[in-house]
């Protein structure tokens, strides 16, 4: 794909509106369809893209392996502190009443940060199940 200067500045193009259209989807999905996991696939599709493009080295330098495997367990742990935090407030585990002043924005910071919790989750699992495909040499 080195060769290819048509599809390597097309594709340019189209990361920055990609990635923009994950975080609209992750933001939006309060009021609307979306939410963590669409925008985790979208987000991590961005990431694929140049990886295709440009090389599995750099889209490893971009989003190395590591933070990948850091990403993935953290995210859990921003779900499941969500709902810790819920108990510890005297709620159910992540009944989001209990994490504001207000229940209506106990719901919207529980929402918030459960499908952002969801959205690391995605995005470094689609990426970690790319890197393990693309590393494989053919047989």
């Amino acid at each position: 794909m080195r060769r290819d200067i048509v599809l390597r500045v097309a594709a340019k193009f189209i990361m920055a509106p990609l990635i923009l259209f994950a975080l609209y989807v992750q933001f939006h999905g309060d009021y609307g369809p979306g939410g963590g996991f669409q925008a985790g696939v979208i987000a991590a599709a961005g990431v694929i893209l140049y990886a295709i493009i440009n090389g599995l080295g750099a889209a490893q330098r971009l989003v190395s392996m590591a933070l990948v495997e850091r990403l993935i367990p953290a995210g859990v742990l921003v779900y499941a502190s969500v709902g810790l935090v819920s108990m510890a407030l005297g709620g159910n585990f992540l009944d989001y009443n209990p994490l504001a002043h207000d229940p209506v924005h106990g719901q919207e910071w529980g929402v918030f940060f459960v499908e952002a919790g969801v959205f690391l989750t995605v995005f470094s699992s689609m990426i970690a199940i790319y890197y393990a495909f693309a590393s494989r040499r053919a047989s």
